[in-house]
């Protein structure tokens, strides 16, 4: 759930038009060894397929997902609902996301992420979210928000290593206690409000990773039985840079534990809060597969 997000493009052969009205788009990613190619959505059975795609991602009983009605009209409306489907035109993950303005300019919300089990941590989301920039570069749009939880580690190495989001904000339980997904079970909705300038200089620069990031000192460090310590909160040397511990698969923790994945999210929740009150920011992510573990690095801003 990315809360994690043209004229009329020109029919490819053997595929459908997209839909009537929709804004102008870049040309779709073509067909590669590498995965997928990426079109916006065009047809009614591409629309219900993503709400297909839906269900299967958070569950039948989701009570946040999108209909293929709201989907069709966000994307006359200058919003993006785009695919990547495999070599028998077959929805294998997309994006959804709404253009609006803020403070006098042109914003885009990037509402829904999702790829399709069997085929994550292959570079597709990371391919949605680049045909998800160019379309909206073309409509003067020069920054995407969107949401994400910051206790799943594959969404945190996509977002900060991969597109170099910056955090605006956490917000505890962004979408309610209980969204009726087994995804959300004993965790809520807290999430990280990022934000990707996609115009700024460099925006596409693979970021780099802190120096010093993996002696810093860790707030939640966890025990040798894997249960993360509530943080010790003071102040450290000036400008010295922080860590906050998460587990490399919170799903799997909560197959196991619900308590010790509550325990994840109390934790992390008090650690990130107090840090990005007290003026420091999240200023990278990194993954020790060693341990087990990721590492959100928080840094002064200076």
């Amino acid at each position: 759930m990315d809360r994690p997000v043209p004229t009329q493009r020109p029919a490819d052969p053997g595929s459908p038009a997209a839909a009537p009205g929709a804004p102008p788009a870049p040309a779709p990613h073509a067909p590669s060894p590498a995965g997928p190619h990426i079109r916006h959505l065009g047809t009614q059975e591409e629309f219900e397929a993503c709400v297909a795609l839906q269900h299967e991602t958070w569950g039948a009983d989701f009570s946040e997902r999108v209909p293929a009605a709201i989907l069709k009209v966000g994307q006359r409306l200058g919003g993006v609902t785009a695919g990547a489907f495999d070599a028998q035109e077959r929805l294998v993950g997309f994006v959804f996301g709404i253009t609006g303005i803020e403070h006098g300019r042109l914003v885009h919300w990037s509402d829904m992420l999702a790829v399709r089990p069997g085929l994550r941590d292959h570079g597709i989301g990371r391919r949605l979210k680049e045909f998800q920039r160019e379309a909206l570069l073309r409509l003067g749009v020069g920054v995407i928000y969107w949401t994400f939880d910051p206790l799943v580690a594959r969404n945190a190495h996509l977002n900060f290593n991969r597109l170099g989001v910056e955090v605006r904000e956490y917000v505890t339980d962004m979408y309610g206690s209980n969204t009726d997904s087994a995804l959300h079970r004993g965790l809520g909705t807290d999430r990280f409000i990022v934000a990707w300038e996609i115009a700024a200089p460099g925006a596409t620069d693979t970021p780099q990773r802190p120096e010093a990031a993996s002696t810093a000192r860790v707030l939640n460090a966890s025990d040798g039985d894997g249960v993360p310590t509530m943080p010790r909160l003071h102040e450290g040397p000036a400008g010295a840079p922080l860590r906050v511990e998460i587990p490399l698969e919170i799903d799997k923790v909560q197959e196991a534990s619900l308590a010790l994945a509550g325990r994840w999210r109390a934790t992390t929740r008090a650690a990130l809060t107090w840090g990005l009150a007290r003026g420091y920011r999240v200023a990278g992510f990194y993954r020790d597969a060693d341990a087990r573990r990721g590492y959100y690095i928080l840094a002064r801003t200076r």
